[in-house]
């Protein structure tokens, strides 16, 4: 059991003790969550605490003083609840949401941003159970329906209009969560029914008929058996490669505070959401300066003056593979351009919370999105691959600076990278655990990308239009598995009789032609000038 304080007034608060704090909500209203304290230091003889919210992202942490603690409500830690890491710091609670991150890969879906603006109310995530809860509470019973072919085999649709309930598709821009912050779970079929013999086959058609009167059941798509993530992002082991490699030693309490108070960068000033590796003696600075062109940090803005007078950037190193109007993409190769590649990383570790590689750039191809004035080409934000990926990943990072979020620019980065993935004549898939923004920015583009195909399917003398999921992945470059998960997530996937359907309702429809009004900024592919490489027959790139 935690032990409470009884006298408010005599003891002291250490690093690990829970307690309520005050903070404004998004609605500017005050609200008491429990908050762990992280750290403890003196200013001017004022004590502040470094708290982290329980439940909330970690951006949301800060330092905070003694007036907005609520002591009454004081929760000691155990004395066997810190555990040393290897370099003799306190480490943090195990049963901190962070702590166990690393075996959890939770992701927080529903805590918007501190720094951009947001429409929903921030709502504390819900504590998830080791087990996965196997059914969606708010769908009714229905009656057995066999599995879809996995895959490997090709499954086919038709598709038809029709007027039924369906979870209305929304836009990234009118995004509300309807499920509390968590992916919608799968609905396998009840216990103790046999499946039918004839289903499963690698000819079987899926056809999307749309009703005035359903009948259909509305389930699930399971996804296929080789699939390595689950519905919801969360990968089932730790990455072993790649740039969100899991790294243990990034788990002690150091790592889990911001260090960085403020960043220059342009006409931008930017503040961290996160810890990042800078060098220490910088990071006591009210303010960190950095070359909006090379990305070099400085200390001062003298020292940036100074730096500017003798930098000749004015673009990112590399090669310019695409311009259309201001929007142009720079393609640069991490062992060429090294420094650069390491400075990105370093700011980028600003923003995103599972990135654990910064210096060995080698193996990665970054590709920085920006926008030309007449000073120059400024960073709107960038995404890396690998140059080399087994697990079809064309995505290692994906970053949109704050002062350019909501604006469109993610899913342009998301898009081009999707192009680049056609050109090599690949499928891809980024890289998991993607971040609470990450996901919501994903499932949207692939919502639009795969109701634009389904919507211009026309009828084929009289018949229903038909298309595979194989043909959806080879069109969009979607890898299989994010197709199926899309169906499932927008809950399109119904067994009407003996056949799967795909059923697009009115308020589908409607839904996702107010989103592609809205969708002003998207990538021209006659724009885009760009040779792949094959990087298995180069020694060392």
């Amino acid at each position: 059991m935690t032990k409470m304080a009884d006298n408010s007034s005599s003891v002291e608060i250490v690093e690990g003790c829970r307690l309520p704090v005050l903070r404004k909500n998004q609605e500017h209203e005050d609200e008491w969550p429990l908050a762990e304290i992280l750290s403890v230091k003196e200013v001017s003889g004022r004590k502040l605490y470094y708290v982290h919210y329980i439940d909330f992202n970690k951006r949301l942490d800060e330092w905070v003083t003694t007036e907005r603690l609520d002591m009454k409500k004081l929760q000691f830690p155990k004395k066997d609840a810190k555990t040393p890491t290897k370099n003799g710091l306190s480490g943090s609670r195990p049963s901190s949401p962070e702590g166990g991150r690393d075996q959890r890969k939770s992701l927080d879906l529903n805590v918007q941003t501190a720094t951009a603006p947001s429409r929903g109310k921030t709502l504390p995530t819900p504590k998830r159970k080791v087990e996965p809860a196997p059914v969606a509470p708010q769908v009714p019973p229905v009656t057995p329906v066999p599995s879809l072919p996995s895959s490997a085999e090709a499954t086919q649709a038709a598709v038809f209009p029709a007027v039924r309930e369906t979870p209305t598709f929304k836009s990234r821009e009118d995004h509300e969560l309807t499920t509390n912050g968590n992916a919608r779970r799968l609905i396998p079929a009840p216990p103790g029914r046999k499946r039918k013999a004839n289903c499963g086959g690698t000819d079987e058609m899926i056809k999307v008929l749309q009703y005035n009167k359903p009948q259909s059941a509305s389930v699930f798509l399971p996804p296929p058996e080789d699939s390595q993530d689950s519905s919801d992002g969360i990968p089932s082991a730790p990455r072993m490669t790649g740039s969100l490699v899991s790294d243990r030693s990034h788990d002690d309490i150091v790592t889990r505070m911001k260090n960085i108070e403020c960043i220059e960068l342009g006409r931008h000033r930017l503040k961290p959401w996160y810890f990042s590796p800078y060098p220490q003696e910088l990071t006591s600075l009210p303010i960190l300066y950095l070359c909006e062109f090379c990305l070099k940090y400085l200390k001062s803005l003298k020292c940036l003056q100074r730096h500017l007078t003798k930098c000749n950037l004015r673009h990112p190193p590399g090669n310019e593979i695409y311009r259309k109007g201001t929007i142009s993409f720079f393609e640069i190769d991490g062992r060429k351009n090294k420094n650069y590649s390491q400075n990105l990383c370093l700011l980028a570790k600003c923003f995103l919370d599972h990135k654990t590689l910064y210096y060995d750039t080698d193996p990665f191809l970054f590709y920085v999105m920006t926008e030309y004035d007449s000073k120059g080409f400024h960073i709107v934000g960038y995404f890396s691959k690998e140059k080399e990926s087994t697990e079809d990943y064309n995505v290692a990072c994906i970053l949109t600076l704050p002062p350019y979020q909501r604006r469109g620019y993610g899913k342009l980065l998301i898009e081009f990278s999707y192009e680049l993935s056609k050109v090599e004549g690949k499928t891809g898939t980024p890289e998991k655990p993607l971040s609470d923004l990450g996901l919501l920015s994903y499932r949207s583009y692939w919502s639009q990308t795969i109701l634009e195909i389904l919507m211009d399917l026309k009828p084929d003398n009289g018949e229903r239009p038909q298309i595979t999921i194989n043909e959806i992945s080879e069109i969009t470059s979607v890898k299989k598995e994010d197709v199926i998960s899309t169906l499932q997530y927008l809950n399109l996937i119904n067994y009407y009789k003996g056949q799967y359907i795909l059923t697009l309702s009115e308020d589908i429809v409607e839904g996702h032609e107010r989103a592609m009004q809205k969708r002003h900024l998207r990538i021209d592919p006659k724009c885009l000038h760009f040779t792949p490489k094959d990087w298995s027959k180069r020694g060392k790139w």
